[in-house]
């Protein structure tokens, strides 16, 4: 069985470049009947047979990798123009450097625009980036990429780079947790996205050093929306829990509980027994735990 990405390759490198057709067009419009692909683990529709021969063999190349045609062409025009001998460069380049045959439909899927960027002016960078300013080993790449593909569709010197220096500046240190857990803060925008959620922190009432020693301690505030995490969840927990900000300043992973499953049933539950429980102890414990320490009158047990 050849790779996956061979079957990329058109049947005739001499066929013309197909006719473009417009973004909107989905995939189930370019098909009348079902295939078995020679993986033999889906069915795939033929393509129109009105198209040309190059784009059908594009649009089927799309869908035996697991990649939705339609949205594809949609959200990536370029698509439409671009040679399978193009597309076909940009997958060997990605395995070359790690990435699996399984991670393609992930990564594709989500920024369909890696299938058209350039190799040496847009992914490359990007992997030296990953290596020389977080030492990502190559045998690593694999790993910060499928968590956060959109690294691959972000420019070093625009992106990557600044925001790397921001998060630096605050006292971000551990290049290894943020390459493998938190690179999505790579591709957030500085002004837009990164210094909003810290003022959002002092606008609470922290100062700037202690929203700073937060957002050092538990990067992963800056992944949470002010409207949708950070307002609702303080506004309980200073108007419902009455607790104090230095309690909550000890403990910011407080923002990554679910008010509506984590932290109001089990403050209510606190209130109705009349027990008073530290806020960590109170969310990181397992349904378990937590009812032993409600039998126990809120001391942990052992």
């Amino acid at each position: 069985m050849p790779p996956l990405h061979s079957l990329c390759l058109p049947l005739n490198p001499s066929l013309p470049k197909a006719t473009p057709i417009t973004p909107s067009t989905s995939s189930s419009s370019l098909f009348t009947k079902p295939i078995k692909t020679p993986l033999q683990v889906q069915t795939l529709p033929l393509p129109d047979q009105n198209l040309p021969l190059q784009f059908k063999e594009k649009i089927l190349c799309l869908e035996i990798m697991g990649v939705d045609s339609g949205k594809a062409l949609s959200h990536n025009p370029s698509l439409q123009t671009a040679s399978l001998h193009s597309i076909h460069s940009v997958i060997s380049y990605l395995q070359s450097k790690g990435i699996q045959q399984k991670d393609l439909p992930r990564i594709f899927g989500m920024c369909p625009t890696i299938l058209t960027s350039d190799i040496k002016l847009q992914l490359s960078p990007v992997f030296q980036f990953l290596s020389h300013d977080l030492n990502v080993p190559e045998t690593n790449f694999r790993r910060p990429i499928n968590k956060c593909p959109k690294l691959l569709v972000s420019t070093v010197r625009d992106q990557l780079k600044p925001a790397l220096l921001y998060l630096q500046g605050l006292g971000i240190k551990d290049m290894e947790a943020l390459a493998y857990h938190d690179p999505v803060l790579l591709v957030s925008n500085v002004e837009r996205t990164l210094i909003p959620k810290l003022e959002c922190l002092v606008s609470f009432g922290f100062s700037h050093e202690e929203a700073v020693e937060m957002v050092v301690r538990c990067p992963g505030l800056f992944t949470f929306s002010v409207e949708r995490n950070f307002k609702p969840k303080f506004g309980y927990f200073v108007g419902e829990m009455g607790a104090s900000l230095e309690e909550l300043k000890g403990f910011p992973q407080y923002f990554g509980f679910s008010l509506e499953k984590r932290i109001v049933p089990r403050h209510r539950e606190m209130m109705e027994r009349g027990l008073t429980v530290p806020l960590p102890l109170m969310l990181k414990s397992t349904d378990e735990e937590f009812r032993e320490l409600l039998e126990n009158g809120g001391l942990k047990v052992g």
